[in-house]
């Protein structure tokens, strides 16, 4: 394989994903806390009306995350990558930082008049900083990434979360509006850009063409599709629940949404840092590389699926003890956005086998069929607010996910049958939880900490119970056991490079 000074040194792999794992896991555990954390204190400070108002930016927010035309997962991609179409694609992700801040700051009075809400004009504008920051990053961010210094990212990732958070608390007592949430975005921002730069030790020169810069641009072409077919799908809902039925509501909806769905995207997407180098150089291995995610995959389920199933069903003790009770009419639209986190640890790691078999045409197509399901289904329920946004949306992720794994399944060494046989222990398993959880409430009524203790704890003996009547539970159990005193995932040695 041809190789570059970017690359992380050779026969690494195995050393590489294992500690990565581990560093990654404990970032996120950090992160996913500091996440909560932020929902609690900023809910009991701030009014729902704030969040109302910073809710209707969310889609400016998730704009951000389409300014780099797919640029680092190319960066990330690419075999023997030179200083030459790094150095362009900087200047590609610069260019297009400074121009959508500029068509924001433009906007921002549309955006205000859309809502009705004249306070967001200023804070729409202000988000041009935020993607300045993201866009001088961007490059830095995939070479570290790259050489796998998995490390050093997880350091900067929790020091920007913590710092984040303690400048809204912070800004709380200088200005107690929706601004303190802003400046902890900013802060979360800027902060890991400057590491970014200072870490990977490479600068850029001057902008000049390259050739065969093309190949980069048509792979990031495709991530950039399903970024952009994914913005509609995660951003709508927000969108038009601000519209149609005002702060208030949007502000209860955006709560539910933050204290479920985006803690489980914290534990997916940023093993996607890890995942998706280590899988790319096993793709010309198809036993390795299916057998190194399967070993991974049922591992999140774990983790992840119990604790949702749990929450979800105790939806309404949950939130008025962690938000307060003036957020107590989130816990219904929390109960329905629960199904829907029953499936998204199984299918948001979809992406990584998208990206790693360099599918970025099938990873497009497939965000669009999501966006167009999403959509209809929030038209679905909008009339009947947020909660019936809510339930629309759990369908579609139910219908979705077969039509997904068999289309991931068409090509490459992962069928759909392999991903069923390794996620349906878990998956059943968390739905009986839930259903048990759900009846053994009544006996759970308790100090809230204490039914929500005997709750977990219920969700997670049901969970592992199920699993164990089938052989690919007690072996995925077996591998969660091996990783205790092994201090983390190390693939096996068939696996290893």
């Amino acid at each position: 394989m041809e190789t570059s000074a970017f690359d992380p040194p050779e026969g690494s792999l195995r050393r590489s994903v294992g500690r990565g794992a581990v560093v990654t896991a404990m970032a996120q555990g950090v992160r996913v806390a500091t996440q909560i954390v932020s929902v609690i204190v900023l809910s009991r400070l701030l009014s729902p009306q704030d969040f109302g108002v910073v809710a209707m930016c969310a889609p400016v927010l998730a704009f951000i995350a389409l300014q780099d035309f797919g640029l680092t997962q190319a960066t990330i991609q690419k075999t023997g990558i030179r200083h030459e179409e790094v150095n362009y694609l900087f200047w590609i992700n610069t260019a297009v930082s400074a121009i959508l801040a500029c068509v924001l700051a433009a906007a921002a009075p549309l955006v205000a008049a859309f809502y009705g809400e004249p306070r967001v004009t200023g804070l729409v504008a202000a988000f041009g900083l935020q993607i300045m920051a993201y866009g001088l990053g961007a490059q830095h961010l995939a070479l570290l990434t790259r050489r796998m210094e998995f490390s050093r990212l997880a350091v900067i990732d929790v020091a920007s979360a913590v710092t984040g958070l303690v400048v809204s608390i912070g800004w709380t007592f200088i200005d107690r509006s929706y601004w303190a949430l802003f400046a902890g975005t900013l802060t979360g921002a800027v902060l890991p850009t400057l590491c970014y730069w200072v870490s990977s030790r490479w600068r850029p020169g001057l902008p000049r063409k390259v050739e065969g810069i093309s190949q980069l641009i048509n792979f990031g072409a495709g991530i950039t599709g399903f970024n952009f077919a994914n913005f509609f799908a995660r951003n709508l809902d927000n969108v038009l629940i601000g519209k149609y039925w005002g702060e208030a509501q949007l502000g209860l909806y955006d709560r539910a949404y933050k204290l479920l769905l985006f803690p489980l995207s914290q534990i997916t997407n940023p093993l996607s840092k890890v995942m998706v180098p280590a899988l790319s150089r096993l793709k010309d291995e198809p036993d390795r590389y299916r057998s190194a995610y399967l070993r991974v995959m049922p591992l999140i389920l774990l983790v992840a699926l119990p604790g949702v199933a749990f929450a979800t069903a105790m939806s309404d003790t949950l939130i008025p003890f962690v938000l307060g009770p003036q957020w107590r009419e989130s816990a219904n639209i929390f109960l329905a956005l629960g199904f829907a986190g029953l499936l998204q640890p199984l299918n948001n790691p979809a992406g990584w086998l998208f990206v790693s078999q360099g599918r970025s045409g099938d990873f497009m197509r497939w965000g669009i069929i999501t966006a167009v399901t999403s959509v209809l289904a929030f038209a679905i329920g909008l009339p009947y607010g947020a909660l019936g946004v809510a339930v629309a949306y759990a369908v579609s992720e139910y219908l979705r996910t077969p039509f997904l794994w068999l289309y991931v399944g068409k090509a490459g060494p992962l069928r759909a049958s392999h991903v069923l046989h390794a996620a349906a222990p878990f998956v059943l398993g968390a739905h009986l939880a839930l259903a048990l959880v759900w009846v053994a409430k009544p006996m759970l009524q308790a100090q809230p900490i204490i039914a929500l203790a005997g709750g977990a704890v219920l969700s997670y003996v049901v969970t592992i119970i199920v699993a164990l009547a089938f052989g690919a539970g007690r072996e995925a159990l077996r591998e969660a056991l091996r990783l205790i005193p092994a201090r983390g995932f190390s693939p096996a040695p068939s696996e290893a490079k």
